[in-house]
């Protein structure tokens, strides 16, 4: 018999990100190289270790081979329990078919059995693809105290960005008072994180009754807050107040990693406390040759270091041969600067190769960040 679960966590790790370009053509957006050592999903993974969730479903849909390789069995975060621990959701087929998740209200409805079987208090909906910090049980413990059905993380954003976003208007008390999606003229700059604390009970009955909605797109921001709002249930928000990063576009995912190179950091991996863990592979220590000159640089183990590198992140396994030069630039694990290449203010891809005497060079038309996908060959000069 499964132990019951005050709280389990959902995490919702489908989505291409397609506004990342190359990036994500061959990969989900989780499972994107982030920060030299990690990918994006470790950080929500890390954030439920560290608020002693033991119980993650992670909902995988888009191309998830790798990500699926790389979450194991959630031993590099100490997921790796038999009473509850990590376990990958797919969609599946049932006697009546089978089809890909319709939205994020869809994914979980259709992993209900998968909740009710630790038959949980409450539910945590997580995002798997941003960045940041943050310990769930203070969260969890605002939810409580408010004897809350829905509780929504929030960040203070300019108003001018506020129409990006999903925005909450609360009262006083930070009871939500209205939800709107992307508003063109925003009342409040609260915007939504995509992070839920739900009390299990009353979400299982609004998914159930959104799945029978044939006008509804079964989406948490779209319809399940709405329709929560509708029966006057008691939703509010918790302002978070620490470093949170969407890193859904090339320019938001090259600045959030390129701020890893600072003096004084927003986002500090290098902490003991609330540590981000990471399944790397386990690769050799990192090599300097004996002309190598390296920067202000961070670089992860079984890089190989022959040329420059200045002001730059390189991944596991990256090999920099003499001669070549890697500035302001973001290397993802295994890719290869052959001898006498120039790269500057790029991200290369994942086992891709920038031949030799090749310039892939970024920064020229309005600064432009140079982008090459994942297992690709750059020759032109």
């Amino acid at each position: 018999m499964r132990k019951k679960k005050e709280c389990v966590a959902m995490l919702l790790a489908g989505g291409q990100g397609s506004r990342l370009g190359a990036l994500t053509r061959l990969i989900a957006k989780p499972a994107v190289a982030f920060g030299g050592k990690y990918r994006i999903i470790d950080f929500g993974l890390s954030n439920c270790t560290n608020s002693n969730i033991d119980t993650v479903g992670v909902l995988t849909q888009y191309k998830p081979q790798i990500l699926n390789a790389y979450l194991g069995n959630g031993a590099a975060w100490d997921l790796d329990s038999d009473q509850g621990g990590l376990q990958v959701l797919q969609p599946y087929a049932t006697e009546s078919g089978g089809r890909w998740y319709d939205g994020t209200a869809d994914a979980i409805y259709r992993n209900i059995d998968y909740i009710d079987r630790y038959n949980p208090e409450y539910v945590v909906i997580l995002s798997g693809d941003h960045i940041y910090k943050m310990n769930y049980n203070d969260m969890l413990q605002v939810h409580k105290e408010k004897d809350a059905a829905l509780t929504v993380s929030v960040i203070e954003v300019p108003m001018e960005e506020a129409p990006r976003f999903g925005i909450m208007t609360v009262d006083d008390e930070m009871r939500i008072t209205k939800f709107t999606e992307k508003p063109k003229e925003p009342d409040s700059n609260l915007a939504s994180m995509g992070i839920y604390i739900f009390t299990w009970d009353i979400l299982r009955a609004a998914l159930i009754q959104d799945h029978t909605d044939s006008e509804s797109e079964h989406d948490f921001g779209k319809n399940i807050i709405p329709l929560l709002l509708k029966e006057g249930r008691r939703l509010y928000a918790y302002k978070f107040q620490g470093y949170w990063m969407d890193v859904g576009t090339i320019e938001s995912y090259y600045n959030a990693q390129m701020a890893l190179l600072e003096d004084e950091l927003e986002l500090d991996i290098f902490e003991e406390k609330n540590r981000v863990f990471s399944n790397s592979n386990i690769s050799p220590p990192h090599y300097l040759g004996p002309n190598a000159v390296v920067d202000r640089s961070l670089l992860c183990n079984g890089c190989n270091i022959y040329g420059t590198v200045k002001n730059s992140i390189l991944s596991p396994d990256v090999f920099v041969e003499e001669g070549a030069v890697v500035e302001d630039s973001i290397i993802l694990p295994g890719a290869k600067i052959e001898k006498n290449a120039r790269v500057f203010k790029a991200i290369v891809g994942e086992e891709t190769v920038i031949c030799e005497n090749a310039c892939f060079c970024g920064g020229n038309e309005k600064n432009k960040i140079a982008v090459i996908g994942n297992n690709d060959r750059y020759e032109s000069a």
